[in-house]
């Protein structure tokens, strides 16, 4: 009887542990988690190397991750892309194609792997001291959430501008092009 008791209480416990939730992640995870519902169009996310500038505008929140940067793009963009509301729109900085190997070993291989996991997206690239004024500018009055990575390879931070999914830029000109063509009433 003993000996059925206790094999009943394993297959009890068991199923149990099965049945339990996938646990909730932790760390930089959860804060991208708890953060994306939030975040909207002109909020952005980065992706930024070790030595990335702790920036002091009032909406720039910076996470240290200890994280491979190229699992953190993954998983920012996997996350983004399943929102119902944001999509992204990248840049990097310009500077990426000219940093050689023989300076910083590794780089012509990061610069495959990172062109890899954006294959597809919109990509854009501007001047490294340009981005960063422009996200200084942008944090006086939206969000950006920066997320440090363990990446020592210089110019090979990932800038990801969230706009709207339900609403594409050419919705946008197009009803622009629409206003400009209608006379506004007088106030």
């Amino acid at each position: 009887m003993r000996k059925a008791l206790a094999v009943l209480s394993l297959l009890f416990a068991s199923t149990l542990m099965y049945a339990a939730p996938a646990p909730a992640p932790s760390g930089w995870k959860a804060r991208v988690a708890a953060e994306l519902p939030l975040l909207g169009h002109r909020n952005w996310i980065l992706i930024v190397d070790s030595a990335y500038p702790l920036q002091v505008s009032p909406g720039i929140e910076t996470i240290e991750t200890n994280a491979n940067q190229i699992d953190v793009v993954r998983y920012v963009l996997s996350t983004v892309n399943r929102s119902i509301h944001v999509r992204p729109y990248i840049f990097m900085d310009a500077e990426l194609p000219s940093v050689p190997d023989q300076d910083v070993p590794g780089a012509s291989a990061y610069r495959q792997q990172i062109g890899a996991l954006l294959r597809g997206y919109h990509l854009e690239t501007e001047l490294h001291d340009k981005v960063i004024a422009d996200i200084g500018e942008t944090g006086k009055s939206f969000k950006v959430l920066v997320l440090k990575t363990n990446m020592t390879i210089p110019y090979s931070s990932v800038f990801i501008q969230l706009r709207a999914k339900y609403w594409s830029d050419a919705d946008e000109k197009r009803l622009r092009g629409k206003m400009a063509a209608k006379p506004h009433p007088a106030h």
